[in-house]
């Protein structure tokens, strides 16, 4: 990609931080980059940094003083880590070392690169660079995975000769590379078509207690619902999540409700509805629960145990009747006649559109990182679409919602 081709970095404000490792000459083409695009660059080095590449060049790239002293003598900043902190528009760590993730990760915040990003509200954009060991060792993808559920956007290192002399993943990408991640970035921004609306996803397979130890559930893991949850949030939605119990971490920037049961799944939606503009109900919520709870666990007795169930709200059913301008979106998860068992269900409970999968399918059903859906949107064909990663089929769901908000202007 060329230099001319990263239209989205004119005008945008930028705090690059450099920390010490061989990979900080890229830095430097990154810096010329970003300002032949028209960005306005502020580099802050670590002590580290320096040994491997001048502060002059820097200086010399983007025409600015380079900072790096927490304490040192008064320069164009009145309090440094504030001033920067509230001019970026996005930070970039490039490279990002070991150390550097394990300090940010855990808050330390002991020179001025750390003491900045934890003064930001600035978008954190890190790009790892280190040893394959180093970047393998749990304790560092400990700290990777911490920053990912805070927010950071985390660019994947390359695989490629390192500068120990072995080769594997741990290089830093190529400033044209690093490049394109930062005006990819700033080109969601525009894409940010949910700003101002308020979004309800559920998630996860609700369980319903039979007594203080034994319950009826299903297989659902959640990871649908999250991800969906996600995607909006970064299309610019307000985004609540009503979860069933799951093992995943709370979505960054969106607000999570943790419930059990189909009936507190049902008054934690119906409570937001009103003030909703639409909802994506991904939740496998159970059909029946135990008419009568034990208070007691119930011990092995007879050859056979008869459990008395009734039927749970269909709460699906209840927001289609309810709906006033919300957008509803339902699942269907079904084993045989996919399409026409989607489309009656549709119909029946007044949805907008329908996600359907069949949950028989290797790679498409409950607890998979994958899935393979038939998409009916109201007065559109059926779509059909091939195994992908949940992720990307979130992002394809949301980007539906937003025709159909689009549609109704």
């Amino acid at each position: 990609m060329g230099e001319n081709e990263f239209t989205s970095l004119k005008g945008k404000k930028i705090v690059l931080g450099v920390t010490g490792g061989i990979a900080a000459f890229k830095a430097a083409g990154l810096a010329s980059l970003l300002v032949k695009s028209g960005a306005e660059v502020r580099v802050v080095m670590t002590a580290a940094a320096k040994e491997f590449i001048s502060a002059r060049t820097f200086q010399e790239l983007t025409g600015q003083p380079v900072s790096s002293e927490m304490f040192g003598e008064p320069s164009n900043y009145r309090v440094a880590h504030i001033a920067l902190a509230k001019f970026a528009e996005l930070v970039v760590i490039a490279p990002a070392t070991a150390n550097f993730l394990a300090k940010a990760a855990h808050g330390i915040a002991d020179d001025l690169l750390t003491t900045m990003i934890l003064a930001t509200t600035a978008p954190i954009m890190v790009a790892p660079a280190m040893n394959d060991r180093m970047l393998s060792n749990a304790a560092t993808q400990a700290n990777l995975e911490t920053l990912r559920r805070r927010g950071f956007e985390i660019v994947e290192p390359n695989d490629g000769r390192l500068a120990c002399g072995t080769s594997g993943k741990g290089r830093l990408p190529e400033p044209e590379e690093l490049a394109a991640a930062i005006d990819w970035h700033f080109e969601r921004l525009k894409a940010r078509k949910l700003e101002g609306k308020k979004i309800i996803v559920t998630a996860g397979g609700t369980i319903e207690p039979i007594d203080p130890v034994r319950y009826i559930g299903n297989r659902s893991s959640g990871k649908m619902g999250f991800a969906i949850a996600e995607a909006a949030h970064r299309h610019g939605a307000q985004v609540l999540l009503v979860t069933a119990p799951s093992v995943l971490s709370d979505p960054y920037g969106v607000e999570v409700i943790r419930v059990e049961t189909a009936l507190e799944m049902h008054d934690a939606v119906l409570k937001e509805y009103e003030t909703c503009d639409g909802v994506i109900m991904s939740a496998a919520v159970a059909d029946y629960r135990a008419k009568t709870i034990a208070d007691e666990k119930i011990k092995k007795s007879d050859e056979t145990l008869t459990i008395e169930l009734e039927k749970n709200p269909d709460i699906l059913f209840e927001l289609g009747q309810k709906k006033q301008r919300q957008v509803l979106i339902g699942f269907a998860a079904e084993t045989n006649n996919l399409e026409s068992y989607a489309a009656a269900k549709m119909k029946q409970k007044n949805l907008d559109m329908i996600v359907a999968n069949d949950v028989t399918v290797a790679g498409a059903g409950f607890n998979t990182d994958t899935n393979m859906v038939t998409i009916i949107t109201r007065g559109s064909m059926a779509e059909y679409f091939s195994l992908m990663p949940k992720t990307e089929l979130a992002e394809l769901i949301i980007k539906r919602l937003e025709k159909i908000f689009q549609g109704r202007q």
